[in-house]
């Protein structure tokens, strides 16, 4: 088939959209690496910097001092309760939805994005209206000698409830992307229900859910407004890394502060490092 000439030349002369003066693209990407220093490069170098600023022994004092070690300990148990539960939510959750229809779905999809509609601060209060002394349930669990609130199970449920979302809304995309003819041809070949998801669904969906594991550890872990409110900030009790950071900071012990925040942010950079990771292989096999 030939092509018209007058088709050609007149095409040729339409404006592109993707091209733009050299000028234009290096103030584009100027501005870009601009805000990248001013916002997250430099303030990222001065944690690092008033961090060893009175040296390695202060440093390594400061993160082995018994409360520090308590504040990293509650941190990781917090994240290791968090986590896990999330990730049986979010894959009964996101299969149930992708794969099924269901009176009060599109009423489970909005529940799945209220902790990131409502501040962590709010939740920390609703948290403490339940559970508190002088809430809903406070005076039944001092009758059955329970203290959630200002103790490790608050922290805990606060938590659980702030990072909820984060492998959910990575798997359900995805999951209805893919459809349901893999798991209806595994049926039909004499599969049963536990067989299809371990061996057609999971592996299908297995960089995703990685990747929200990632993000969901990363928000546990720096969590602060809910776990303020709830933790009731008992030193060597109820203290994560966060709200140590926020009490070492209040009293002027400002290399402990940025000593313990540097390995939070040793954390976001590894976390930012196992991300890009897996949306690359994620990428790859796909392709």
């Amino acid at each position: 088939m030939s092509s018209n000439p007058q088709t050609i030349l007149t095409a040729s002369r339409l404006p592109q959209a993707t091209t733009e003066p050299l000028w234009v693209r290096l103030f584009l990407i100027s501005l870009a690496l601009g805000f990248l220093t001013l916002f997250l490069l430099l303030p990222l170098l001065i944690v690092f910097g008033e961090a060893f600023a009175k040296g390695t022994e202060v440093y390594l004092a400061s993160i082995t001092e018994p409360a520090a070690l308590h504040a990293i300990q509650l941190t990781l148990l917090a994240a290791a309760i968090a986590v896990p539960s999330n990730l049986v939510f979010g894959l009964a959750a996101s299969w149930a939805i992708a794969k099924f229809q269901f009176r009060g779905r599109q009423l489970l999809l909005t529940l799945i994005d209220l902790p990131i509609a409502v501040s962590p601060v709010i939740v920390g209060l609703c948290l403490m209206l339940i559970f508190g002394a002088q809430g809903y349930l406070g005076p039944w669990l001092q009758q059955q000698d329970l203290q959630l609130m200002f103790a490790v199970p608050g922290i805990v449920l606060a938590t659980i409830f702030i990072t909820f979302p984060f492998i959910a809304r990575e798997l359900i995309p995805l999951m209805q992307e893919q459809g349901k003819e893999q798991e209806e041809a595994a049926l039909t070949l004499g599969a049963n229900g536990w067989q299809t998801f371990f061996r057609v669904t999971l592996p299908s969906v297995k960089w995703a859910l990685l990747y929200g594991v990632v993000l969901a550890n990363a928000r546990a872990m720096g969590e602060f407004g809910a776990v303020s409110v709830v933790s009731g900030k008992i030193r060597e009790q109820t203290n994560t890394m966060p709200l140590h950071i926020e009490i070492l900071y209040n009293e002027y012990q400002f290399a402990a502060a940025f000593a313990v925040s540097s390995l939070l942010a040793l954390l976001a950079l590894l976390t930012l490092v196992l991300k890009s990771l897996l949306a690359w292989q994620s990428g790859n096999t796909r392709h």
